[in-house]
């Protein structure tokens, strides 16, 4: 049997992990008596694995997280409040499946932004969509969206991301059309999509931050249920000599 007819036929049909395998089986022939289904089992192995590694770097790659973090740099063993078994929980899917949200809070610093994008890594990892924004640049961008014709496309492709990560939350008050902005991207989640919310301003707080009292209502009734609420402690992880970040899950 010829080979060079089949590599191009695998590469033809985009089997590029089974063409690879199938070269390496070719130049390396296996010395252990594989038989026909094992040599077959590795190459179907090969071509999942390289699915899987492309999908996952074209999910990084749309997610835009601003920093390259994952849950296992989280510091587990701090004595200074941390649940430690609340980034278990993170491992699992369950919380992108049951649309849970996610509320980060603390000082400047301590790494509320570096969690955030470990969560929303976590969830590339698990096969769910993610992205990243910092809030005053997203109402900027969704403004602009209004003036050229793209504010519905840009609030229905939020709404498609299993995950949305909106950082930055709170640091000023927001204008009317902010609110609304708002007010459409929690209703859009509602019951079917993740949040996490990175903010210096406690949730208590919130509702002062969003103004208007009746949004305000609204938008909070559709986020604030059966989220997890972690508070950040320690010191800031912009000094080198500090320590990684602390979290306290607060119900």
């Amino acid at each position: 049997m010829l080979n060079h007819p089949t590599l191009e036929k695998l590469q033809a049909m985009r089997l590029f992990g089974m063409a690879k395998a199938f070269q390496e089986q070719i130049s390396h022939p296996p010395n252990s008596g594989l038989t026909f289904e094992e040599r077959l089992g590795l190459l179907v192995d090969r071509e999942m694995t390289e699915r899987d590694d492309k999908r996952l770097q074209t999910l990084l790659r749309n997610a835009k997280l601003r920093q390259p973090a994952c849950l296992e740099d989280v510091d587990a063993k701090s004595s200074r409040g941390l649940d430690r078994t609340l980034l278990p929980q993170f491992m699992a899917p369950d919380w992108i499946r049951q649309a849970r949200n996610v509320f980060i809070t603390g000082p400047t610093g301590v790494g509320k932004t570096f969690l955030a994008c470990a969560l929303g890594q976590q969830a590339c990892r698990l096969g769910y969509s993610a992205y990243y924004a910092r809030t005053p640049r997203l109402y900027q961008e969704l403004a602009l969206g209004k003036g050229d014709g793209r504010y519905g496309k840009l609030l229905a492709s939020l709404a498609k991301k299993d995950v949305l990560i909106l950082d930055d939350w709170g640091l000023v008050p927001m204008t009317d059309e902010q609110v609304r902005d708002l007010f459409e991207i929690a209703e859009d989640r509602h019951g079917s999509r993740s949040m996490i919310i990175a903010s210096q301003v406690p949730p208590e707080e919130w509702h002062q931050s969003i103004g208007d009292p009746t949004l305000a209502d609204a938008i909070l009734d559709r986020i604030v249920h059966q989220a997890y609420k972690i508070k950040l402690t320690g010191g800031t992880r912009r000094d080198p000599k500090s320590r990684k970040p602390q979290t306290e899950q607060a119900e």
